[in-house]
Parts: C-alpha cells; structure tokens; sequence
C-alpha cells in the first residue's frame, strides 16, 4: 500500500537486513510499520523456518504490511526478506497519528481499500494453509447469522454454489462433498437454500479459528 512518505515521522536511520531473515510473523502484531527503502520481500506462509507457501514478492520502497497497520490488526502473512533489504521504522502510534492527519475522505478511501486487501488476503492465506472441509467450515461460520431461539446460527446461500466455490478456490462438486460430509458429522444441517449450524464450536475447531 502505497502512502504519502512524508506524512509520518520516520526514523533518520536505516538498517540494512540479509537476505533470509523473517520480517512478519502471521497473527503477529507489530509495534512499529515497516518501510522497506530497498530491496525485495518475499511473503507467504512459513513453516518451520522457510517459506513454505509463497503469495507473492513487494519489493521497495513499499510499506510493509501497511493493511494491517492501517486496521490496527496483526500481519495476515509471514514476510522473509528475498534479498538484501534497506528498512526504515516508524512507531505504530506515530504512523496512526500520521494517517488521522490525512483528510477524512482519503482516510476513508484508505480504510476501505485495507479492508478489501485483508479479505483478500486472508482468503488467499486460507487456500493455501486449509483443506476445503476448514475452509468451507470458515466460510459458514463468517457468513453465519443469528435466526430462531437464542444462539442458533444459520448460513443464507443468497449466490449460487459455483460463486461460493470459487471463493473458497474449489470445484462446485467438491463443495457438495464437503457439505455433505458436514451434515454426516452434524456439524452442519438443511438443504436448499439455508445451512443451519448445528455445532458452531465443531465448525470452529476444524476450521481452526
């Protein structure tokens, strides 16, 4: 995400990074943005200590992660330096203070494309470390809403199979397997239209939220 530079109070002094070294942790939050001066950033999801799932490489000079920053939430993705890379640091609370200072209408602007990024890139994120049961039981228990008696949840399938199985990057068979599978564990029940959850918890521990 690109963001006017001079709008925030960054650090005089660089540091220089080797390659190989993580720079985000997924689920991290960080005190400080990063802006990378120079070089390229590999991001993904580590396991272990290399990059196991690659989404793609940001190269400088480029704020680091600047969604996460800008919704005040932990880094989605893991980020490992590809090459040699030259950083700058600005204190989270600077750089929030820096953006409430941006007139209310690109702050707005800003805020809505961090939102659309994050979906994004959590939607990425998800294809890459779950299997189509987890992330279809994901998808369910975002979706959900509240119906009936007090804590009963249910899904409203307002666009058609397909759609959703594209969201979820998986053939609209493997959806019905899933669902079906699902409904065999009675975690979920229905048909149609509606997706009733029966066991929230259930669907939570296999989609591991």
């Amino acid at each position: 995400m690109m963001l006017p530079f001079q709008s925030f109070n960054l650090s005089a002094e660089t540091q220089t990074i080797p390659a190989g070294v993580p720079l985000l942790r997924r689920s991290v939050r960080l005190d400080e943005v990063l802006h990378v001066d120079s070089g390229r950033v590999a991001l993904g999801l580590i396991d272990g200590d290399t990059l196991a799932h690659r989404l793609g490489v940001v190269e400088g000079p480029f704020w680091l992660e600047a969604t996460a920053a800008v919704l005040d939430l932990p880094s989605a993705v893991d980020g490992v330096t590809e090459t040699p890379v030259v950083l700058r640091w600005v204190r989270l609370v600077d750089f929030q203070v820096g953006l409430n200072a941006l007139p209310n209408a690109v702050q707005t602007v800003l805020r809505d494309m961090a939102r659309a990024h994050r979906q994004q890139t959590e939607l990425a994120v998800s294809r890459l470390a779950k299997d189509a049961e987890a992330r279809c039981a994901e998808w369910l228990l975002r979706h959900a809403e509240p119906v009936g008696e007090p804590g009963s949840l249910a899904v409203m399938l307002h666009q058609r199979k397909r759609l959703i199985a594209a969201q979820l990057g998986i053939a609209p068979e493997t959806l019905s397997r899933v669902l079906r599978h699902l409904r065999e564990q009675r975690l979920i029940s229905g048909s149609g239209r509606v997706v009733n959850l029966v066991n929230p918890s259930g669907l939570r521990s296999l989609a591991g939220v």
